[in-house]
């Protein structure tokens, strides 16, 4: 079928939904397509965790390709976004994976045909930080990490300053002479504590937005190898190299190798 009856034909279903919602699964097979690539997307974007499927992320935008663009604010309409996320919600706990429970979806389009042998719809997924008001930095209190797993050199450690370091020597040396200094330490020679790399994290504190960020510090190759995971409201997400890091929640629990930490504020 040409991606214009195609396209003319979901445009027609969603847009008559609203006041026969019978007609979606009977008249508009080509919804029923966006439904089942949105499933399987988010599945091969799922993880296992605790012999559970997990799904991390709360955002999944869906691209249609080939939509007019006097046609876009019908595919855009909110209808079809919470149409979507209540159906992919339904396919995950059918499916037993968890997942988070503000998880949306959002439409998006483009006039732009497709090129052959490509797909006239695309899914990608995102995890964005909770929009949760933070307390002023002048009257924000004090964080610590409490050590739940290993044995390290505080079992609490304030978080004081604009950054700590976190590994499993004292003081890190490199070739060129001293590399850095460890605030917590975990030098203990046992399993867990061996788990820890020498420069694994860092943490800092923002003073203009208050936040504390992970930064993951460690040399590995492969996603599965990154050495760090964040646990929030029982889902895991992985916390790769980068600038940014990712934000720490009142709660959370920091996995670093087989050493856990617990994130609090005051």
């Amino acid at each position: 079928m040409a991606i214009s009856n195609v396209i003319e034909k979901l445009g027609r279903a969603i847009f008559e939904a609203p006041f026969g919602g019978g007609r979606i699964s009977k008249d508009a097979p080509e919804l029923a397509e966006v439904r089942l690539a949105v499933l399987d997307a988010v599945k091969a974007k799922s993880h296992r965790a605790s012999g559970k499927h997990v799904f991390p992320y709360n955002v999944v935008r869906v691209e249609l390709l080939g939509v007019p663009q006097e046609e876009a604010a019908v595919f855009q309409s909110e209808f079809l976004g919470s149409y979507l996320a209540d159906e992919l919600k339904t396919g995950l706990k059918r499916s037993s994976y968890r997942f988070p429970a503000d998880l949306r979806v959002e439409i998006r389009t483009s006039p732009r045909l497709p090129n052959r042998g490509e797909n006239w719809l695309a899914v990608e997924t995102e995890l964005e930080d909770r929009k949760i008001e933070e307390p002023s930095p002048r009257t924000r209190k004090p964080a610590k990490l409490v050590v739940v797993n290993g044995t390290a050199n505080h079992q609490e450690l304030l978080l004081t300053k604009v950054r700590t370091n976190i590994g499993r020597t004292a003081e890190v040396f490199r070739e060129a002479g001293p590399s850095r200094r460890n605030d917590l330490v975990f030098t203990e020679d046992n399993e867990i504590n061996r788990s820890v790399s020498r420069e694994h994290a860092h943490i800092v504190h923002s003073s203009k937005t208050g936040e504390y960020r992970i930064i993951n510090d460690r040399w590995y190759k492969g996603e599965k190898n990154c050495g760090i995971w964040i646990v929030r409201d029982s889902l895991s997400q992985p916390v790769h190299r980068g600038e940014r890091g990712t934000v720490l929640k009142q709660g959370d629990e920091i996995h670093l190798g087989s050493a856990v930490l617990r994130f609090q504020t005051k």
